[in-house]
């Protein structure tokens, strides 16, 4: 038997051996891969420079099947593929029996600008005497030619139009995972200023995955501004009583078939409700959380410790301080620590620390910091807790003061969008009347608690007793808890030992963010 075959060969042409390589078969790759692919059983390669072209790089999954209407057997293989095919389409293609291809027609879920490229070989016997151009009516019968209006190809339309939103719809969800990472990168999303936003904005983000897996032609070809505009009007919407008409203003943008309004409106139903039973879930664990750190500072008979317990439990909730802070160090670090975890959490830097003070080596209960992405301010806290049976006094005072020499004694810690606020929290004052001292000569700054404000306000000392912590939740919280009606009671938990308390509250959906360290070398 003769040898077949088209034989292309170029001369007086200069192409590099690069440019071969990176732009010309790359090219002929994805123009001819699903052509490759159809005609595999018939041995088809394409052969430059005596090497054979490899296109599986551009497979991203494949599967074959088989599919039974009516006694009659369809062999299916199924690929997907990783980029656009040039000038080819998702399409079907029908083979007959002597593995020739007698049609093609675009599939069901072609051109729906959701990266989503494929192709479908179909062959059977059933296609060897087929008439793809005409519909035959459900009344007219053809004993020697069947077409697109027969039972058996309705059905294997049907079935692999269900296949195929089978493997869409995970390839999406994917895709739209990837898209919230990137519009998080780009700070498309608004502000997320304390926990009580962090439901609404979980919601906001699950909405944008739900409209993309329905329609992804809505998030193509947008800029930053546009992504930016059409995420908060989204944001607005959710959050007012106007989000059923999503529907209405999404359909002037793209047409929406029964499935995906169907989808959508689940998604808007399931998503208000899981985001208010979230809510109301991290405020009840916060009224727990306050009881048993209430337990832990009053009940003696606990004998909770200072670092165990007190400690332990605050750098896992330290929003008892402040709504966004971000956890930098706790658990006693050193300044050298701290410094490096600081400039690593708030730059990015990996450094190794050298601090040349006299006091370098205090050590302090917690440090939080957060980033004021809107007017470029970094806030930071530090928290020294006393023990219940500790006095504050001067001693405790003092001890505050050098950190705040360190602080102040550093440049990477004092630029001039860094805010500082230290506290000191005890049960009560000692004998001395040294605290309230400070406090009264303080209180031109209007704030309560104020014992020290330096730097035009830069940076702020307080001292705080436990019943000024608790009283200060209870005001926080005050409208939320009469809104809802907790039952409060219900939401005190006995436990006989301290480490129980801890354990309990540790383990709740009040705890602070992830801490953020340095990562080892």
């Amino acid at each position: 038997m003769p040898a077949t075959g088209t034989i292309v060969t170029f001369n007086n042409v200069k192409i590099s051996k690069p440019q071969l390589e990176l732009e010309i078969i790359p090219f002929i790759k994805e123009e001819f891969c699903w052509f490759l692919e159809l005609n595999k059983n018939k041995g088809f390669k394409i052969i430059i420079n005596d090497v054979i072209l490899d296109y599986s790089e551009l497979l991203l999954d494949n599967e074959e099947f088989v599919i039974d209407e009516n006694n009659t057997t369809f062999e299916i293989k199924y690929v997907q593929w990783k980029k656009s095919l040039n000038t080819e389409q998702s399409k079907f293609y029908y083979i007959n029996d002597d593995n020739i291809e007698v049609y093609k027609d675009f599939t069901t879920l072609n051109r729906k600008s959701d990266n989503f490229y494929h192709s479908i070989y179909i062959k059977s016997d059933f296609f060897n005497n087929f008439d793809f151009q005409k519909k035959q009516s459900e009344s007219q019968i053809n004993l020697f030619a069947k077409a697109k209006s027969a039972p058996e190809h309705k059905q294997l339309i049907s079935k692999l139009g269900e296949y195929l939103q089978s493997k869409r719809k995970p390839f999406l969800r994917a895709y739209a995972e990837k898209l919230i990472n990137d519009y998080e990168t780009q700070n498309i999303f608004p502000e997320i200023k304390n926990d009580w936003e962090q439901p609404r904005l979980r919601e906001l983000k699950d909405t944008i995955i739900g409209l993309y897996e329905a329609q992804p032609k809505i998030f193509v070809s947008l800029n930053t501004e546009q992504k930016k505009t059409f995420v908060r009007f989204l944001n607005l919407l959710l959050d007012s009583n106007e989000r059923e008409h999503i529907f209405d203003i999404l359909e002037e943008i793209v047409n929406l078939d029964t499935d995906e309004r169907e989808q959508l409106s689940r998604l808007f139903k399931t998503t208000k409700l899981d985001r208010v039973i979230s809510t109301i879930k991290l405020i009840e664990d916060r009224y727990k959380t306050y009881y048993a750190l209430q337990d832990l500072v009053f009940k003696a008979e606990l004998e909770a410790a200072e670092v165990p317990h007190l400690q332990s439990l605050i750098e896992n909730h330290y929003w008892l301080f402040g709504e966004e802070y971000h956890l930098v160090t706790a658990a006693e670090p050193k300044f050298n620590e701290a410094l490096e975890k600081y400039i690593y959490h708030t730059k990015g830097n990996k450094i190794k620390a050298d601090i040349d003070h006299q006091f370098k080596l205090k050590e302090m209960d917690i440090f939080a910091c957060r980033q004021n992405k809107k007017d470029n301010i970094i806030q930071n806290i530090m928290v020294e807790l006393k023990h219940p049976l500790v006095a504050l006094g001067q001693a405790e005072y003092m001890q505050v003061d050098k950190y705040m020499s360190v602080i102040t004694s550093q440049p990477q810690f004092n630029a001039s969008n860094m805010e500082w606020r230290f506290y000191l929290i005890g049960n009560k004052f000692d004998t001395s009347g040294f605290i309230e001292r400070q406090i009264e000569s303080n209180k031109n700054h209007g704030e309560a608690s104020l014992v020290l404000s330096n730097n035009s306000g830069k940076i702020k000392f307080y001292v705080k007793t436990w019943r000024q912590i608790f009283t200060e939740f209870e005001l926080k919280h005050s409208f939320i808890d009469a809104k809802l009606k907790l039952e409060r009671d219900e939401l005190i938990t006995e436990c006989n030992t301290a480490n129980a308390l801890v354990e309990l509250a540790n383990g709740n959906s009040a705890i602070s963010p992830p801490q953020v360290f340095i990562p080892k070398s």
